[in-house]
This record gives C-alpha cells, sequence and structure tokens, in this order.
C-alpha cells in the first residue's frame, strides 16, 4: 500500500476512484481485491462521511501534498502528517510516522547508517520492529558534544536496539582538530573497519539541519570556533554533518577536511536515503537536500511540505470534483491593485514619505537611504536601541523610532533583511557610549546580517548584545521556541527596551528586561485574503473564498492549515485560546493586548474582534493593562489579523506606561 495512506485500505480505495478516476475492476486489480469488495468499500466509505461527492479535504489534504512532493521531486515515496494534533509535539509526531516508515522499509540483512538530531532520536525512540535479522546500524558520523541528548550514539545504539540490530559506532569525534589529525585517525585499524561497514551501507536514516542558531548542527558543537560568515554564508542546512547551498551544492569550508564520517558525494551512493523533518524554519534546507538529491523518501508535515513546494514554484491544482462557478459567475481576480510608481523604488520612496510625514520625529541616518533614527538622539550615556527588518510591514519599523522607543531602524526590500552596511551606520550614529541592544525577528537573514553588523561594531569598541524576537506561536511547537518567527509582538518588545533604556538602564539590565519581554510575549494570525506582493501584484498563497488560513506569517507565509471561514467571535476565539493554552496565566494575572491589522483588514472588524477578546479575557480572570488595535505590524495587504499578548509582571507594565512618542505609537503615562 502507498505510505501516504498509511494502513487505512479504505482511504486508498476511496483515493483511487474518486481522485484519480479508476474503475472499480482497475482498483480491484491494483489492490489484489474483488470487484465486490471494493464496491462494499466505497459504499462504506461514503457511510461513514470520508466522502461525499468529493472526499474531504481535511482528510486527504496530506496525502495530496505528499503525492505532489513525490512527483515534483521525484521521490520514491513520501509521507506528510497534519502539522497539529495530538499525541504530543511535532517532533515526537514526526518520530512515530518515521517508525512506521523504517517497519516498511528495513528489511533483513539490511546496513543502516544513522545521522543525528531530535527527530531521529524521536523515530528510534518509538520504533520497535525486532522480527529481522543480520541488521547493522552503522553511525554515519563521530561522536558530538554531549550537550544535547540526541547525539549520533545516543540515535544509531537506540536504532540498533529498537531493530534487534548489531550497533557499529564510529569510535572517534566527529570533528578534529587539523586535516593532519584526520587522516591519522582515518588510518586506524579500528575506525578503518568500522567505516568500511558505513560504506556498505543500503540505506540511512538522516534528520536535515536549518542553519538557526538554535538547530541540531549548532547545538552539536559543529560550528564552536567556526567563523561562519566567513566560511558558510551560502548554506541553507545540514546533512550528516556537511552544508548545501540552496541549489542543493556542497558549500566548502574549513570543516570538511576536518570531519569524520559521511560525505555528501558518499551519501549519494546510498540506495535509499530516508529523510525525516519538519517545522516551517526548515523549508529552506529540506528544499536543499531535496534538490541536491539527497532524499529517496521523505517525513514531513503538511505545513513544511506546503512550504517546500511553493518555494520551489509549485501550484496546487483544483481537484477533479471540485466545484465550478455556474454560467455567467464572475471568476475572482488573481492580481491585485497598487497605487506606486516603479517596483524598484517602492521601499525608497515610502520611507521618503514617512520622513517627510513625521519629520518632527526621525530623521534619516547619514550615510544611507535605508535607516532612520530618532530626533530625540543620540543620548550621552543611554543606551542605543536598534531595531530592522524587511520592508513591507509598515509602520514596522521606522513608526517605532522616537522617544522612549528604539534610537534608530533599518529597514531592508520588501520581506528581506537589511544589509549590514546601514545596520552599521545606524549604530554608529545612535551610540551614546552604553553600548548598543539590537532587536529583530527570527529570520535568517536577519540574524546573518545583524550578526555581522555586531561583529564590525565591536571590533570599533562598542560592546553590543541582540534580542532575536520569536513570538510567532503557530510557526514552531513550544519545545522549540527557539525556531518560531518573530511578528508582531515586536511591538511590545520594541516598547520595554525603549522604556528601559529611557530610563537610564544599563546594557546588561535593558538586554534582561526586554528577553523576559520577548519570552513572555505570543502571537497569533490568520489571514482571510493573502498579500500581493508588488512585482508580481499576485498573491502569495492559494485560499478558496469560504476558507481561512491560520497561523499565517507575515512574509506572504501559508498558515498552518486551512479551516472554513469563522464568524469573527469564532476567530477571536481561536486565536486566543491558543495564546492562552501556551501562556498559562493564573487568574488575576496581567495581559497587554495587540489586536493588528494585517494590512487589509478594516478598523471595524477589528474592534468586533476586540470586543470578543476582552469578553473573554474577562471571564477567564485575566486583566487588561492595556488594548492596542490597528496596523501596528503589517504584511503588505493581507486582509487578516494578529493578536498579540504579553504576560506582564509589575516591572514590564510600569515600562510599558513610560512615556513614549514615535509615529506609530505614543504613550502619555498611564492607560485610561
Amino acid at each position: 500500500m502507498p505510505m501516504p495512506f498509511g494502513d487505512d485500505a479504505l482511504l486508498w480505495a476511496a483515493w483511487l476512484y474518486y481522485e484519480d478516476g479508476l474503475t472499480q475492476g482497475e482498483i480491484a486489480g491494483k489492490m489484489g481485491l474483488s470487484r465486490a469488495s471494493v464496491n462494499a468499500w466505497l459504499a462504506e466509505a461514503r457511510s461513514r462521511g470520508i466522502v461525499n461527492i468529493q472526499i474531504q479535504p481535511e482528510r486527504f489534504r496530506s496525502v495530496s501534498i505528499a503525492r505532489a512532493l513525490k512527483d515534483q521531486f521525484g521521490l520514491q515515496d513520501c509521507l506528510v502528517i497534519p502539522s497539529e494534533g495530538e499525541g504530543g509535539s511535532l517532533t515526537d509526531r514526526l518520530g512515530r510516522a518515521a517508525a512506521q516508515v523504517l517497519k516498511r522499509l528495513v528489511r533483513s540483512g539490511d546496513t543502516l547508517a544513522v545521522t543525528w538530531g531530535r527527530t531521529v532520536l524521536a523515530a528510534a525512540e518509538a520504533l520497535d520492529h525486532r522480527g529481522l535479522a543480520d541488521i547493522r546500524v552503522v553511525q554515519a558520523t563521530g561522536s558530538t558534544t554531549a550537550r544535547i541528548p540526541w547525539t549520533p550514539e545516543a540515535c544509531a545504539s537506540r536504532l540498533a536496539s529498537a531493530l534487534g540490530a548489531r550497533w557499529i559506532p564510529l569510535s572517534v569525534p566527529a570533528i578534529v582538530s587539523s586535516p593532519k589529525m584526520r587522516d591519522l585517525l582515518l588510518g586506524e585499524p579500528v575506525l578503518s573497519e568500522q567505516i568500511e561497514v558505513l560504506r556498505e551501507a543500503n540505506r540511512i536514516v538522516m534528520g536535515i539541519s536549518s542553519m538557526r542558531p538554535e538547530s541540531t548542527i549548532h547545538t552539536s558543537g559543529f560550528l564552536d570556533g567556526i567563523d561562519r560568515h566567513a566560511h558558510y554564508q551560502d548554506a541553507a542546512g545540514s546533512l550528516t554533518g556537511r552544508f548545501i547551498s540552496a541549489r542543493g551544492a556542497a558549500v566548502v569550508g574549513p570543516l570538511d577536511h576536518c570531519t569524520i564520517g559521511l560525505d555528501l558525494s558518499q551519501l549519494l551512493t546510498i540506495p535509499q536515503k530516508i529523510a525525516v523533518a519538519g517545522g516551517i524554519d526548515k523549508v529552506a534546507a529540506i528544499l536543499a537536500a531535496l534538490r541536491g538529491g539527497y532524499v529517496d523518501v521523505l517525513v514531513t508535515d503538511a505545513v513544511t511540505a506546503r512550504g517546500v513546494l511553493t518555494a520551489d514554484g509549485w501550484q496546487e491544482q483544483p481537484r477533479r470534483f471540485e466545484a465550478l462557478p455556474e454560467t455567467g459567475e464572475t471568476l475572482p481576480r488573481s492580481t491585485g491593485k497598487k497605487l506606486m510608481n516603479a517596483v524598484k523604488d517602492l521601499v525608497d520612496e515610502s520611507l521618503a514619505g514617512a520622513l517627510v510625514a513625521h519629520e518632527a520625529l526621525i530623521a534619516p541616518v547619514p550615510g544611507t537611504g535605508r535607516a532612520v533614527m530618532s530626533r530625540a538622539g543620540p543620548r550621552p550615556g543611554k543606551v542605543g536601541i536598534v531595531i530592522g527588518g524587511g520592508a513591507g510591514h509598515e509602520p514596522g519599523f521606522w513608526g517605532y523610532v522616537g522617544k522612549g522607543l528604539a534610537d534608530a531602524a533599518v529597514v531592508g526590500n520588501i520581506f528581506a533583511a537589511p544589509p549590514p552596511g546601514p545596520i552599521l551606520a545606524a549604530s554608529r550614529a545612535v551610540n551614546g557610549g552604553a553600548g548598543l541592544l539590537y532587536i529583530y525577528g527570527n529570520f535568517s537573514g536577519d540574524l546573518m546580517n545583524f550578526s555581522m553588523a555586531r561583529e564590525m561594531v565591536e571590533a570599533a569598541g562598542i560592546p553590543v548584545r541582540q534580542i532575536v524576537t520569536n513570538d510567532d506561536i503557530a510557526s514552531s511547537p513550544p519545545d522549540n521556541r527557539g525556531a518560531r518567527r518573530g511578528v508582531a509582538g515586536n511591538v511590545f518588545v520594541f516598547r520595554i527596551a525603549g522604556a528601559a533604556a529611557d530610563l537610564g538602564a544599563s546594557l546588561d539590565a535593558c538586554e534582561a528586561v526586554t528577553r523576559r519581554a520577548a519570552q513572555r510575549t505570543y502571537t497569533m494570525g490568520l489571514a482571510l485574503e493573502p498579500a500581493r506582493l508588488p512585482d508580481t501584484r499576485r498573491p502569495s498563497f492559494d485560499l478558496d473564498a469560504d476558507q481561512m488560513e491560520i497561523g499565517v506569517g507575515v512574509h506572504g507565509e501559508p498558515g498552518v492549515e486551512q479551516r472554513p471561514l469563522a464568524s469573527a467571535d469564532d476567530a477571536a476565539d481561536l486565536l486566543l485560546d491558543r495564546i492562552l493554552a501556551e501562556m498559562a496565566p493564573a487568574r488575576g494575572d496581567r495581559v497587554a493586548v495587540l489586536v493588528n491589522s494585517l494590512g487589509g483588514t478594516p478598523a471595524m472588524e477589528l474592534y468586533i474582534l476586540t470586543r470578543r477578546i476582552r469578553q473573554r479575557l474577562k471571564a477567564h480572570g485575566i486583566g487588561v493593562h492595556r488594548t492596542l488595535v490597528g496596523p501596528f505590524y503589517t504584511s503588505m495587504d493581507m486582509q487578516g489579523v494578529s493578536l498579540s499578548m504579553i504576560h506582564l509582571d509589575d516591572e514590564l507594565a510600569a515600562l510599558l506606561d513610560h512615556p513614549c512618542q514615535a509615529p506609530a505609537l505614543t504613550v502619555t503615562g498611564q492607560p485610561t
């Protein structure tokens, strides 16, 4: 039975009949059944509600995406699980899915290579398949730091135990001090024997690492002491401790000749490469691995799979039984209208307009056209707050520059990180001698460019700390919060940092209170219509007229699921319940609330949602210290809303009340 259907033969039969258009006789031949059995199964599918003219989208979405991935990248097979569901974290559920795949694929006599990581260990712990014989499980690399529980030894030994197999370790570090040391170790008889077993592997189970700071490749210690920006800035991901570009090509650096284990050319020779990886932060890395031909069987989740397909130019096709508009019905437009001049001038002209509209509050940073600074600074002895990110979020980021808020903001192209040059110029312009605090969202380009600027600023003797925001609870599970995106909750974080600095807090104190604010901020969003980018004017994802997208990002990304369009109260409940479940406030606790338009949602609808949110919080016994409503942090013209809440303590509440004045936010004192 094809992998996407699991063990559900009824589901497979319904798909073949209603989606693939096979006759009952053809299905009988394909499934090895009688025609009468097929007829009975199809009747049962209808009676159980699996099929009613068309197959239920909720049930079959993962199957459709799995088949699309298989076709798009020429995979042997693919299993896609729902991104949300009961049964633990996404890592645990991916591990159980991978265990089911291994039960199907592993055979007696196999030599199975194993990498390391959270999901690989979860797969090993979920597996129990001891009925095979003569299986060898071998580490694909040497050992990593013992600071993590998902080491190569732990993953390989646990998998060997689950299969009743013989475990062959690589009895050396994965990274050694020099190429000479590597060559010496490879010449040792014991290691040579172990490497020879590795070369005989006919299958490999592997994770795929992103390049984010909390990723497996970082936490394993591979990049300790390495200047990533000098050697691996083109890397989109990592496999078996090796680095690959966005196109899947090897990214060669100083670690290559110091690494002991499977290299990329050897990986390509293994007949069956089974990858298990998920989470929206892994999209770029998974796509790179697929483009490079390093994956034959993929286990992932629906949101990640859809992100990979979309990034590779895939467009979902209408289903066979999808209703078509009646004759004469007007089809929806696929393009949007924009008030602009040339696309290439859009960001610069918009920023120029903001500067003249708010000339009493902000001014251009000398030497760059993509940074603004407060007219109230710099102030000697005060910590300078520098924020930034891509354009398209207006009034973010320049709207939060002013007294009591940020001292400078740096703006990139639409949904793209600002380069290091403007960040460096802004840092110099607002340096008051007490150090700088950078605050930006958790996106790979921002991480890289702000870190590069930090190195240059610190080389000039100016101390810099940085806070990477990650408030988007839809973009990664709670046990992997470090992979989450930074979205509209930034507004609260900017506010806390700016107030602390304005009150004269030291750099250490500013960093500590801002980090606490970031850790206590949560955001969830939904969209009724996608954003339309200025260059194409086409929607950034597909969304039917009667559906809404749950868990959208602010760069035009699709969410984690689609649901039927709900009422305002139901939509508010959906967002609030998800946040409260993770925040877990006690009765009597206080929060601040931001009901944010993603660009195209009018104030009337925002206030309807605000009404319901305040009703629910009151019933929950939660006090609301301050409420913000409006387009504070947008995603171009997306019709949608995000809800952000910060869990307050006395210090955070006092900082929120500290006076500030900026283009997008002015606070004069205590909330009324």
